[in-house]
């Protein structure tokens, strides 16, 4: 697996300390809002600040490394899975966020009836439920 500092490179990217903290934080997974990748950069490095890890974060996603993703009602949240035109299933009650694989590899996995003359290379679909805690929590408020 490539380092931080070997994938901002391939991307054209400067080799930084904030670059490399953010990017760090984004491959250990999940799909975080900027308070926490900012707090887990904090973490790593002497100080940061949350324009900068905006900066980075937008940095990242216009080169590929860092996908932003923006649930209705929700912050953007960023994760580092990215290239597979995979989607997300969100919960209404809690916000958890899961990713749901469609045809890992090709996209788009889902075309649309009309196309506009549109070259469509990606789909972006939301799936909104209830996530197990939370359906079982409605299940125990019914029940009492």
């Amino acid at each position: 697996m490539p380092t931080a500092e070997q994938l901002l490179r391939d991307r054209g990217l400067r080799v930084t300390r904030p670059r490399v903290a953010v990017l760090e934080v984004l491959t250990q997974g999940g799909h975080l809002e900027v308070d926490e990748i900012t707090r887990q950069v904090r973490e790593r490095l002497d100080s940061v600040s949350t324009q900068g890890v905006y900066d980075v974060l937008g940095a990242l996603s216009r080169a590929g490394l860092a996908r932003r993703i923006e649930p209705a009602g929700s912050p953007a949240r960023f994760e580092a899975r990215v290239g597979d035109n995979h989607h997300h299933l969100v919960c209404r009650s809690c916000g958890a966020i899961e990713d749901v694989d469609c045809v890992v590899g090709e996209r788009p996995c889902l075309d649309p009836t009309a196309g506009h003359g549109f070259e469509v290379d990606e789909a972006e679909v939301t799936f909104w439920g209830l996530c197990p805690s939370c359906r079982q929590a409605r299940r125990s408020e019914r029940v009492a």
